[in-house]
């Protein structure tokens, strides 16, 4: 067994309070008596137990991270910029996925306080978050395409902007007739329909009178649904010059379909997408994209929480939910402007 406290009073021959107080740093310890202390912790090879002294103090050092899906290579992004941004400040983080099911999100924020977690980055999608988290008195930061509950952090991508962004860059290049993939098909889709208002936005200003046959819903945001959602398209005899896509997998999946056909990227038609995901800089070719900045997002979560936590040195705060937008960037690759000249 690994020595405990009990073993390093013994050797130094001060009671286990005594250690403790050497341990913990107290103040009030005689100079002789900390160096026999510590003179016995080295010796011994005596390591403190910091789980168990956090959860003396109120905190386990357990912080849960809940996204709708991991096999998104979205989110298992986002997932890994939270792991690292949370190491410094020695927290854990317990990751789970949703489905995007408003039980789920009840179910994890509920269960927070049973399971010793200390808070909680929670991605929703159903469920009205602020009440949810003021009911169970959970600390959390929520992240998101909008600030859709002023009663919690929330750290946010302005989706309409960013779609616009996708739109505008389509159109500098020329491009007239193009196609949004991704577009919401019932009114409930609030990031889909974020989107598809900036697309529209920027189609707007140039002049053009959006396309209903351009809006294309698709089933999900995955590979398999932008590549159905392009061979609709192109079935349906509408033909595009562009393809604005909701997502980085939409993109991919609709120029696989493109390619398939015979159809050149960007020649014929140039594609876009949303998310900055790195699958996008190794595909063939390389995928435009407006990138959300997650590590940007990911550390701004993490600041807030341990804020709301106390973890910047001070009393855990009842400040007044913040809110904060993320700024995007756009990056242009092949898939909009083509190989570059050898």
């Amino acid at each position: 067994m690994p020595p405990g406290l009990k073993d390093v009073a013994a050797r130094a021959g001060v009671s286990i309070k005594t250690a403790s107080n050497v341990v913990n740093g107290y103040v009030h310890v005689a100079p002789a008596t900390r160096a026999r202390v510590q003179a016995a912790i080295d010796a011994l090879g005596y390591v403190p137990n910091s789980a168990a002294r956090r959860l003396r103090g109120g905190r386990s050092g357990v912080v849960a991270l809940a996204v709708p899906e991991l096999r998104s290579p979205y989110f298992a992004e986002l997932a890994g910029q939270v792991v690292a941004a949370a190491e410094p400040r020695g927290w854990t983080v317990l990751i789970d996925q949703t489905g995007g099911r408003g039980d789920r999100e009840h179910d994890i924020v509920a269960g927070l306080r049973r399971h010793a977690i200390d808070g909680l980055i929670l991605s929703p999608v159903e469920i009205p978050a602020g009440d949810v988290i003021l009911r169970h008195g959970v600390p959390a930061v929520l992240l998101g395409e909008r600030i859709k509950d002023e009663r919690a952090d929330h750290v946010a991508i302005d989706a309409a902007a960013a779609a616009a962004a996708a739109t505008r860059h389509l159109l500098r290049l020329g491009r007239r007739r193009i196609a949004a993939i991704g577009a919401p098909d019932r009114p409930s889709a609030v990031a889909p329909g974020l989107r598809l208002a900036g697309y529209r936005t920027a189609l707007a200003e140039a002049g053009i009178a959006p396309d209903p046959r351009m809006e294309i819903p698709a089933d999900g945001l995955g590979r398999p649904d932008g590549a159905a959602a392009m061979a609709w398209l192109l079935d349906s005899g509408v033909r595009p010059d562009a393809a604005f896509c909701f997502t980085d997998l939409l993109a991919l999946g609709a120029i696989r379909a493109l390619l398939e056909r015979g159809v050149a990227v960007p020649a014929d038609i140039a594609v876009i997408g949303i998310g900055g995901i790195e699958e996008g800089r190794f595909s063939t070719p390389s995928l435009s994209t407006v990138d959300p900045d997650l590590e940007r997002t990911a550390q701004l979560a993490v600041d807030l929480l341990a804020e709301r936590l106390g973890g910047t040195g001070g009393p855990a705060t009842a400040a007044p939910p913040r809110q904060i937008c993320v700024e995007h960037r756009l990056i242009a690759r092949e898939s909009t402007l083509g190989r570059p000249a050898p």
